[in-house]
């Protein structure tokens, strides 16, 4: 499992992170082996996530979020606007198209990743199923949200598993979402969304489990390509909101 590199500890530090390993060596035209990580963390401040294209000011109390002095980061993958912080793990996986070819299509993507992630909620929590497009859910509340990103080389497929997170948070944070599943038949944030009750050190170990993935990392280039990225973008307003 790849951890953070020590000295990253923002939180525009992760998306970065995220987008350096989907990214590297992506121009090579030789490929010495196949680029897969699996890397489990958690931010460690509340954090507003919007997606690639979302429009935040629809998706999001900019507002309130800004008298908090809370975060409104963009992530390179898509879907809608999320709430993170403590509480709330996170996983984060880069498959090489070298190894799962078939990943290129997103149905296959989603059940590929998915069927895993439930498979180690699972071990703790064997009523969570899945529904909608790729949601974990537990007693019909949703329990996890997830997004992908497909480049030439790989695809990065990252998401969250509410555990112990403030679910107040995302009724103040967050405004209507754009797309909702079927399932949620209505439902405000208060009542569709759910804490799991497991422990989030297994969940983990199950998650590595679940994956096979390599580990080696040249600390030392993600470092470097997680700082262009901060100054390219994830450190830029007109990155974060762009769409406004």
């Amino acid at each position: 499992m790849f951890q953070m590199l020590d000295d990253l500890t923002d939180p525009a530090d992760h998306l970065a992170l995220d987008e350096a390993v989907l990214m590297r060596e992506a121009s090579e035209s030789v490929r010495l082996q196949p680029w897969e990580i699996l890397r489990v963390w958690e931010f460690n401040q509340p954090v507003v996530v919007a997606g690639r294209s979302s429009r935040i000011r629809e998706e999001v109390d900019v507002d309130y979020c800004q008298a908090m002095k809370m975060p409104i980061l963009r992530r390179c993958t898509g879907g809608a606007s999320v709430v993170a912080g403590p509480g709330c793990l996170m996983y984060s996986v880069v498959l090489d198209h070298a190894v799962h070819e078939g990943l290129r299509k997103i149905d296959a993507a989603h059940h590929y990743v998915m069927s895993r992630v439930l498979a180690a909620v699972q071990q703790q929590i064997p009523s969570a199923e899945l529904q909608g497009i790729c949601d974990l859910t537990w007693q019909n509340c949703k329990c996890s949200g997830n997004s992908l990103r497909v480049t030439r080389d790989r695809i990065l497929y990252h998401g969250t598993v509410l555990y112990n997170f403030d679910l107040t948070m995302l009724s103040r944070c967050l405004l209507n979402a754009p797309r909702q599943p079927d399932y949620r038949a209505g439902r405000d944030h208060a009542t569709f969304v759910t804490n799991v009750p497991l422990d989030s050190t297994k969940l983990a170990e199950h998650l590595v489990d679940k994956f096979e993935v390599t580990d080696c990392v040249d600390a030392a280039l993600l470092r470097s390509e997680v700082l262009k990225l901060r100054e390219q973008r994830y450190d830029l307003q007109k990155w974060h909101f762009r769409i406004e």
